[in-house]
């Protein structure tokens, strides 16, 4: 195939998504701190359908990522989480939406 060919391009673009954020999972809890500056623990939790240690679980690898700031706090003596993209979370979801419409086109 020529370099010029769309498929090797669409290949590429492909082979360089981000695989952190392109898991089901991740992805849904990404999209939806795109679009709201920060969302609390058990809202994500309803939003996603994930459980409690499934979200816990995948909010751990995005903030170990960089992707995402955890707060952890107490109100009314309850542990209360919140959850927002940092700016390097936002620009990562920004740059797998466009490698996505990339490959879609």
């Amino acid at each position: 195939m020529p370099a010029s060919d769309p498929g090797k391009n669409n290949h590429q673009s492909i082979a360089n998504i981000n695989r952190l954020i392109h898991e089901p999972a991740r992805l849904i809890i990404t999209a939806h701190l795109y679009v709201i500056k920060s969302a609390d623990f058990l809202f994500l939790m309803r939003q996603t359908g994930l459980t409690h240690g499934n979200l816990s679980s995948h909010m751990s690898k995005l903030e170990s990522a960089g992707y995402i700031e955890v707060v952890k706090e107490f109100v009314d003596k309850k542990p209360h989480t919140m959850l927002q993209l940092t700016d390097a979370g936002r620009e990562a979801f920004q740059e797998y939406r466009e490698s996505m419409m990339q490959v879609l086109r």
